[in-house]
This record gives structure tokens, C-alpha cells and sequence, in this order.
């Protein structure tokens, strides 16, 4: 029963190996937004009009697509009922409603710019956001057909590729910029074309392999069969459940679009607590999903309890210490990733602010990943989705409720306090499922050696972080400091985990040798 685990493990590095790439590579590109664009009108405009296609992708691709269609592509393939054929079905109408999605984003695109940046009215960042929006608003075509070959990709075992896709945006984002700023051009406009581009070399490089993998996806005329009927029913729900995080964001982009330069301070601080939750939370999301699909679907209840768990002790003992980590040392981090260029010192502490109230939100972020699959296994998308309205409204409560008391930092508190609501509701719900939906025995005792481990890391991460200060806000030593305050971090973390037993290394070298 344990086999099959060892080898999700695995799954889950190669996501996340991948992943890290890719967020390692958005940093990059991130602290060149910030040092040639920087903090302000225009970057608030670039954020409120990138993340509409974002907004978009996450109901489309990583929302209906991931929850709905995986699993149905997945049972498919375990009983061996024509998955290709779905998939080729799926692929036809997707490509003929996002089309449309398309269009109206594109003739509308004031309106959708109004209703997510409303304290844009008035001032140059409304008509700078609505001209952004219209260059890369397709991107959310590609990136719609990509997540769909990603998931015949992975619901097959296959996570490279998929995987390795999102580092071709910042590779192409970041040279755009480069040559922007060499060529003595506006910077922002070599941003913003690269982003369709990028769009499309990841949809070619998803469906390239999924032509090596010997599958053959052509699309045709769509049509209305009980199968897309029933994807439909299964998706929308999911659409939104998976993708509350993202409405979240749009709401407190509402809120903080009062205050200019706030909107480009949470882009910021989000794209800091973003690289843990991508690397872990979005793996484990990607490879679990298809795992207990298929472990389902052949009755192997206890296969998919030990699977669950598992990728429970996984995600817990990554994230716990990032999240520490965020919490108790935001600024040196914000201030060496950002401030410089554009960004200034004021920047970096607004930033940081920020990041330290997502923190306290990082493991429900993560835990969310970690609990839809087991409603989205079983094709109850519903659940998920009655939960997401529940924890929306909490969302808009607290951030328009505390904007007068705390200013901007309101939708920080509102998502952090939503993430933590959803995942209890998410908890709480899957209870009916029985076993299978509740951690064993081994998770509970490592979480609390974790939570030992990762105080121990804390500490010391306070007592370095005093002792650099100086070196901290020093130019070039800053660097030196930081990478030494981490070090100490991870070394703490990791010998204190050891000794306490709540991760042996031994299992994760297993996990690759015997994937």
C-alpha cells in the first residue's frame, strides 16, 4: 500500500522542483519590475490589468479544469473508456467558449476595469489599465488549452513538462524587459507583449508533449454531449471554489485602489508568499488530484488515506517554517528582494507589512490545496463551492469593514482571516467521506514535531536577525546578511527537525530513487 505514495513523492518534487524555477525566475522578474517601473501609478495599472486574464485563468484552467476535468479524464483512463476521445471533446469546446470569453473581455474592457479597480475612476491609471488589459488579456487563451493538456499530462503521470511551462512567462517577461531597458524603450510595453507570447510558447509546449506522450488532441466542431454536459455541471462550482483566492485578491484590489501605491504593495508582498504556496500547496494540488481519482475509483480506500497524509506531512513541514520565516524577518526580506531603483525605503516597509499578515494565512493557503482533491476525487464540486461563497463574504466583510480603521492593510487581514475559514469549512465538510478524508496517526505526531522544529528555526532566526541589523541595511553586505540569516534558518530547521523526528531525509531520497 505504501508504494504508490513513495512515488507521488516524487511527483510532488518534480512539481515543485519545477515550480521553485519558476518562482525563483519571478522574483527575477518582480525585482525588475519594481526597480525599472516601480511602486505607482503605472504598476498599479499593470497589476489591476494583469490580473484580469489571471483572474480568468484560474476559473478556466486551474479552476473547472483541474477540478473537473482531471478527475473525469483520470477514472476514464483507469477503466479505459476512450479518455482521449473526452479529452478531444473537452478541448473543442473549450476552445470555442474561450474564444468568445475572449471577445467580450476585449470590447468590454472598461467595464471590467471598473469593476475591479473602481478607485482607478478618475485618474490616468483607469484609461492606462483599460489599454494594458486589451494587449494582455488573450493571454488567457493559451493559457486555458495549456491547462488542459496539463491535465491530460498529469492525470497520465507525466509532470514535467506541465510543470516546466510557467518558467517560459518570466524567461520571456524578464529578456522583454532587458532589451526594453537597453534599447532605451518604455519598459512597460515590452512587459506587456510578452505576455500573449508567453502564453502561447507554454500552450506549444504543453501540447508538444502531449504529442510525445502518443496522445492525439486535434480539436473539431463542439459539441453538446451528455459528457460536456456533465463537465459543465462538475465545473462551474469548481470554477469558483478553486477560485475564491483569486476573488479575494480582486476584491482587496477594490479596496486598496483607493490609496495609490497600495495595489502595487500587495502585488509585491502576494508575490512573496506566492513561491511557497506555488511550490508546495499548487504541487501537492496537481499530483494528488489524479492520485486519489484513480485510488477512488479502484476502491483503495486506504491507499487513499495514506496518500492523503502523506501529502499532509509534506506540505506541513515546508510550509510551517516559511511561514515563520515571513512573520518574523518580512522587512530584510522585502527590503533585499525590492528596494532598489524605483522602490524605496517607505516601499519596502509597506511591503513587508503586508507580507507578515499573509503569513499568518500560508498554511490555510496550502491546506486548501491539500482538501479540495478530496471533494473534486468524488466529483462534488458543490461542496467546495457553497464553502467559497461562505468565505467570500467573510473576504468583503472584513476588508471593506476594516479599510476605515486599517487603511490598505485591510484586504491583507480579510484574506488571511478567509483562508483560514475556508479550510475549516473545507475540514469540517469532508467529515462525511469518513476515514479516508482525515489524517492518520503519523501525521498528527510529526505536525507536532514540525511545530517544535520550526519554533526552534523562529528563534533563531530573531536572535541572527538582531545581531545583523547593522549588516542588514547595509549595501552589498545586505546581501551577504540575508543569505547568512536564511542559512541559519534552514540549518536549524533541518538538524532540529531531525533530531525531533519530524522528517527523515532518508524518505525523500527514497522517494526519488524509487520513483
Amino acid at each position: 500500500m505504501t508504494a504508490r505514495p513513495i512515488r507521488m513523492m516524487r511527483g510532488f518534487l518534480t512539481v515543485g522542483g519545477w515550480t521553485m524555477a519558476s518562482r525563483v525566475l519571478g522574483f527575477v522578474r518582480e525585482i525588475l519590475i519594481l526597480a525599472l517601473i516601480g511602486p505607482g501609478i503605472v504598476l498599479d495599472a499593470f497589476v489591476a490589468a494583469f490580473r484580469l486574464p489571471n483572474l480568468f485563468r484560474r476559473f478556466f484552467a486551474e479552476g473547472a479544469f483541474n477540478a473537473a476535468f482531471v478527475p473525469m479524464y483520470s477514472k476514464r483512463t483507469e477503466a479505459g473508456e476512450d479518455p482521449d476521445g473526452f479529452a478531444t471533446e473537452a478541448l473543442s469546446g473549450l476552445i470555442f467558449v474561450v474564444l468568445i470569453l475572449v471577445a467580450l473581455g476585449m470590447l468590454f474592457m472598461p467595464a471590467l476595469v471598473y469593476v475591479t479597480a473602481e478607485g482607478f475612476r478618475g485618474d490616468a491609471r483607469f484609461d492606462l489599465a483599460t489599454g494594458f488589459g486589451r494587449i494582455v488579456f488573450p493571454y488567457i487563451f493559451f493559457m486555458s488549452l495549456a491547462a488542459l493538456f496539463s491535465g491530460v499530462l498529469n492525470a497520465n503521470g507525466r509532470f514535467a513538462a506541465a510543470a516546466a511551462a510557467p518558467v517560459l512567462l518570466n524567461i520571456l517577461a524578464i529578456s522583454a524587459m532587458v532589451l526594453g531597458y537597453l534599447v532605451g524603450g518604455a519598459v512597460i510595453t515590452y512587459l506587456l507583449w510578452a505576455i500573449p507570447l508567453a502564453g502561447a510558447a507554454q500552450m506549444a509546449l504543453v501540447w508538444y508533449a502531449v504529442e510525445r506522450a502518443g496522445i492525439r488532441l486535434r480539436p473539431g466542431r463542439p459539441r453538446w454531449t451528455p459528457e460536456m454536459k456533465h463537465l459543465v455541471a462538475i465545473g462551474i462550482p469548481a470554477a469558483l471554489a478553486n477560485g475564491v483566492v483569486q476573488i479575494n485578491l480582486v476584491v482587496g484590489q477594490l479596496v486598496a485602489s483607493r490609496t495609490e501605491g497600495a495595489v502595487s504593495w500587495l502585488f509585491a508582498a502576494d508575490r512573496l508568499y506566492q513561491l511557497p504556496l506555488g511550490v508546495i500547496g499548487i504541487a501537492i494540488g496537481i499530483v494528488l488530484l489524479p492520485e486519489l481519482s484513480r485510488r477512488l475509483k479502484a476502491r483503495e480506500d486506504d491507499a487513499a488515506r495514506e496518500s492523503y497524509s502523506r501529502a499532509g506531512e509534506f506540505a506541513m513541514t515546508l510550509t510551517l517554517p516559511c511561514a515563520v520565516a515571513f512573520l518574523i524577518i518580512p522587512l530584510p526580506l522585502v527590503s533585499v528582494m525590492y528596494e532598489r531603483g524605483a522602490t524605496e525605503g517607505a516601499d519596502s516597509a509597506a511591503i513587508a507589512s503586508a507580507l507578515a499578515i499573509y503569513a499568518l494565512g500560508l498554511p490555510a493557503f496550502v491546506l486548501q490545496k491539500l482538501q479540495q482533491p478530496l471533494f473534486f476525487a468524488r466529483e462534488d464540486t458543490k461542496s467546495p463551492f457553497r464553502f467559497a461563497l461562505v468565505a467570500m463574504a467573510v473576504n468583503a466583510g472584513l476588508a471593506f469593514g476594516l479599510l476605515p480603521h486599517i487603511g490598505w492593510l485591510a484586504p491583507a487581514v480579510a484574506a488571511t482571516s478567509s483562508a483560514w475559514v475556508m479550510s475549516a469549512l473545507l475540514a469540517l465538510g469532508a467529515r462525511k467521506y469518513g476515514d479516508v478524508a482525515r489524517f492518520d496517526t503519523r501525521f498528527w505526531t510529526r505536525l507536532i514535531r514540525v511545530l517544535f522544529a520550526t519554533a526552534f528555526m523562529g528563534a533563531s532566526l530573531w536572535l541572527v536577525s538582531w545581531g545583523l541589523k547593522a549588516a542588514l541595511v547595509t549595501p552589498w553586505l545586505r546581501y551577504l546578511a540575508l543569505a547568512a540569516l536564511i542559512g541559519t534558518g534552514m540549518v536549524v530547521y533541518a538538524l532540529a527537525g531531525q533530531k525531533l523526528g519530524a522528517f527523515k531525509m532518508s524518505e525523500f531520497r527514497a522517494s526519488m530513487r524509487r520513483g
